[in-house]
């Protein structure tokens, strides 16, 4: 059992080719409004960064936090983020811990960390924003995060959460092949670092767990894998129990062009478990356009700002 498990850890990861609908879609995003980055202490000491968006406009008396997807950084979300402050809303986009300059990329310390630092996030909001409430939104494997905290004790910190072309677990029917060529897992690994968790011995958590198609040499900027511990982390719990567990408004809104998730597919998967959570499709948006076409940056901005 021991050769067999050294075995399936020891099975290297392998980096999938570019795909480049993702990075063309993200290139073609004007950034020269962008805020800088600032940033805060976690719990643990380390300095997490953000983006922070104040409201233009009237305000509407709303904050969002709107959480990247898989590999990326608040960089990806920028649009969006835009957006919703053009709508009123103050909004906050932070790097999650192991990417863009928030920790180590490509990992974190701890399963449950994503959690604390979302909650250490809400606190620094909280120093200037003590009252409004405030709406998470989360992009991708950002939106599985998102439904994630949705069904954790931190919910009550959030009024609502919108799920962003949302990556639901393995397990969901909304998910095309290794993510329409996105994500490449190593299955072996997983599995034995999976069976060693449940049996209590957590070993080689750091290890990379999970490989993403980005530009070659693309490092730089981009979280290109993740350890084991950030793959569990940086998703659902289970979306079922999550969206059982969830005791405040949830919404999906996606691309009917997504070519990395199954987007037909979001209401059936949800409505069995959740009648009622809200799913609407825009036509002609596809996975990163969801937060970035003009066409899908007003329609998520005018929700959230009016209901």
């Amino acid at each position: 059992m021991a050769l067999v498990l050294a075995a399936m850890i020891g099975t290297p990861l392998v980096h999938p080719p570019e795909l480049k609908s993702i990075s063309e879609t993200v290139a073609r995003v004007d950034r020269s409004t962008m805020p800088a980055l600032q940033r805060f202490s976690a719990r643990d000491g380390t300095e997490l960064a953000y983006r922070h968006y104040p409201a233009r406009a009237t305000a509407v008396g709303k904050i969002a936090i709107l959480v990247h997807g898989s590999s990326g950084s608040s960089v990806a979300v920028h649009a969006l983020a835009d957006g919703l402050a053009g709508r009123g809303v103050e909004t906050f986009a932070p790097d999650i811990r192991g990417h863009g300059g928030s920790g180590t990329r490509g990992d974190i310390g701890y399963s449950g960390q994503l959690e604390d630092d979302l909650a250490d996030l809400v606190a620094e909001v909280r120093k200037s924003v003590p009252a409004q409430p405030i709406v998470l939104l989360g992009h991708s494997a950002g939106g599985g995060f998102a439904l994630r905290a949705a069904g954790a004790p931190i919910q009550d910190l959030f009024a609502r959460t919108v799920l962003l072309a949302p990556y639901l677990g393995y397990d969901a029917p909304t998910n095309r092949d290794n993510s329409g060529g996105w994500a490449s897992p190593d299955i072996p690994r997983i599995l034995a670092l999976a069976f060693l968790n449940r049996v209590g011995l957590p070993c080689c958590e750091a290890l990379p767990a999970l490989a993403f198609a980005v530009r070659p040499n693309a490092e730089k900027y981009v979280a290109s894998t993740y350890s084991y511990r950030l793959l569990r982390n940086f998703a659902t719990a289970g979306y079922k129990a999550d969206l059982t567990a969830a005791k405040h408004p949830v919404s999906v809104i996606a691309g009917a062009a997504d070519e990395l998730m199954l987007a037909d597919k979001y209401a059936d998967a949800v409505h069995a478990v959740a009648p009622a959570v809200d799913v609407k499709l825009i036509a002609g948006v596809n996975h990163m356009e969801i937060v970035s076409a003009p066409q899908a940056v007003s329609a998520i901005a005018e929700d959230v700002a009016t209901r």
